[in-house]
């Protein structure tokens, strides 16, 4: 069968329903299938590279797969049986070691390390990609910024083969910022040949193609549809990836990819419905891993900046509106850590994330919206991004349902994935459901970046208050310091004044689910959420 004829299938039954899915292996495929993975997913990147405006999460896995950092994390064993990476073990990946000292970190790359072209790599590619991420802007300067990694100057070339981080300030977050996605490493000289006078940093050629060394290859790409890589034989900084070939294929429907996992076309999928995977779990035809996302919440986000939501009252009437249980048991079938029904605004502790102390009291909705000169009642719209659909559409509709019930009408606005980020960044939708996750695992990591005054990306709801930038300032400074009882104390204050503030409201910690074929080994579970290749087999 054609690939054509494939996706006009699944267009007819993403559009009338399930129909029969048809074989995605064909006769004429290059690899045999004992080497190559096929992953079908609801949606895929709008950009290769990590440091482009707007690239959504689909994109982090191409740089993962495709770039190489100066290290990365070791694994460890879930009590579950689950491969995890392990949060305070760091191996070498591009550099084969590295030394901290008081106030700088110098790595000695690897001698044999080249670009996907043969280029060998150096020093001064590290520190060009380093520059051009703290100056490019947005989402990779920010995240660079929450390691105290500010500035050009801290990257300093000691020789071809030796890199120096030298640090403006401690910060326990600095080394583990190193070994998150935004600092690869890319091919300096190839990227500044394809750069113009308004594009200094060559965004658009990074946009569609790789300038990587990476384990993998991008053999072809398009977008919305598939994407294919193909393994890099060359690669050294690691075990030699088992897998030859990965197909990522873009398949809207729900039904048709939990028909493709379960006849056995597809290794594996992502996005399916919480249903669907309590089902696939309990049928046991194929295997389900089931992980707490680290540091993440579904939330709704209300902009503070603008009316009616700069009202913090309006802000907890929703709080007390939301149909918590409803949405637990309808659309995350349990498979979730429920985030509301705390004892009291005080946090409990330093975990993050932990329960509010909000649950579901419509009378209660009503009054503190009558409080706030709102007893009539408002309009809005509620806004959602396509491509988490399979839960974001059902709570949506839930939501809805029960705002209404205070006299808060809303419209829900659904944005295609693609445009998810560029539409966050724009900070002008009013009321929203989404997902956010720290990829560093401490809690004033998560509010540097969601509840800080920086204002940053991830605070969705443009929120800034200078004793919450406090706490947050002082939290980091007491951990750098290891003033365990300064960092307990600003944890506990700013948790505690999220709750009272509320600009977002928690429902729940999702959990990472993935269906795999029982022939497929090695799957790790990542702080980014996405899929790291090079620890995949099949049998």
């Amino acid at each position: 069968m054609r690939r054509r004829e494939f996706l006009k299938l699944m267009t007819a039954s993403a559009a009338g329903g399930l129909v029969q899915v048809p074989a995605v292996w064909t006769p004429a495929r290059a690899q045999s299938r004992s080497e190559t993975l096929l992953v079908v997913t609801e949606s895929g990147p709008n950009n290769l590279d990590i440091h482009g405006v707007g690239t959504n999460r689909s994109g982090y896995e191409v740089s993962w797969n495709c770039y190489d950092r100066l290290m990365s994390h070791g694994k460890k064993t879930l009590p579950d049986g689950t491969e995890s990476y392990d949060r305070d073990v760091f191996v070498p990946e591009l550099a084969e070691e590295w030394k901290v000292g008081d106030m700088s970190a110098t790595f000695k790359l690897r001698k044999n390390a080249a670009f996907h072209d043969g280029t060998p790599i150096t020093a001064r590619d590290v520190k060009w990609s380093f520059d051009r991420a703290v100056t490019v802007g947005g989402f990779p300067t920010f995240q660079m910024k929450a390691g105290s990694l500010e500035k050009p100057e801290q990257f300093v070339v000691v020789d071809d083969h030796t890199f120096r981080v030298d640090f403006i300030r401690k910060d326990r977050l600095t080394m583990p910022d190193l070994s998150v996605v935004v600092p690869c490493v890319m091919h300096s000289a190839l990227v500044k040949s394809k750069a113009t006078a308004n594009d200094p940093w060559g965004l658009e050629y990074t946009k569609n193609n790789v300038a990587g060394g990476g384990a993998y290859k991008v053999a072809s790409w398009q977008p919305g549809t598939e994407i294919v890589y193909e393994r890099n034989d060359a690669w050294s900084n690691g075990p030699l990836p088992k897998v030859k070939r990965i197909i990522w294929r873009m398949v809207p429907s729900a039904g048709n990819r939990r028909a493709l996992i379960e006849r056995g076309d597809a290794d594996i999928s992502f996005d399916l419905p919480n249903k669907d995977f309590a089902e696939l779990k309990q049928a046991g035809k194929v295997a389900v891993t089931t992980t707490p996302v680290s540091n993440g919440i579904f939330y709704i986000g209300m902009n503070v900046a603008k009316p009616p939501f700069d009202n913090a009252k309006v802000r907890q009437a929703v709080a007390y509106a939301i149909p918590y249980q409803k949405i637990m048991d309808a659309v995350m079938f349990g498979l979730a850590n429920p985030l509301y029904g705390g004892k009291s605004s005080t946090a409990s502790g330093t975990v993050w994330p932990q329960p509010h102390p909000y649950t579901t009291d419509i009378a209660k909705a009503k009054a503190l919206l009558a409080e706030a000169g709102y007893g009539n009642g408002l309009e809005t719209t509620l806004s959602f991004d396509l491509g988490s659909a399979v839960i974001g559409e059902p709570a949506c509709v839930l939501i809805q349902e029960s705002l209404a019930q205070i006299g808060i009408k809303t419209t829900i606005n659904k944005i295609p994935g693609a445009n998810w980020r560029n539409e966050l960044i724009k900070k002008d939708m009013p009321l929203i459901v989404n997902f956010f996750s720290g990829w560093l695992d401490y809690p004033e990591y998560f509010f540097f970046w969601a509840y800080h005054g920086q204002n940053a990306v991830f605070n969705t709801m443009s929120y800034q208050n200078k004793d919450m930038d406090a706490l947050i300032d002082a939290a980091r400074k007491a951990a750098a310091e290891g003033d365990d009882a300064a960092y307990q104390t600003s944890v506990k204050g700013f948790i505690g004044k999220s709750f009272v503030d509320v600009p977002r409201i928690p429902i729940f910690q999702p959990y990472l689910n993935i269906a795999m074929q029982k022939n497929v080994t090695g799957y790790r579970y990542w702080f980014h959420r996405q899929l790291d290749y090079r620890s995949l087999a099949k049998a």
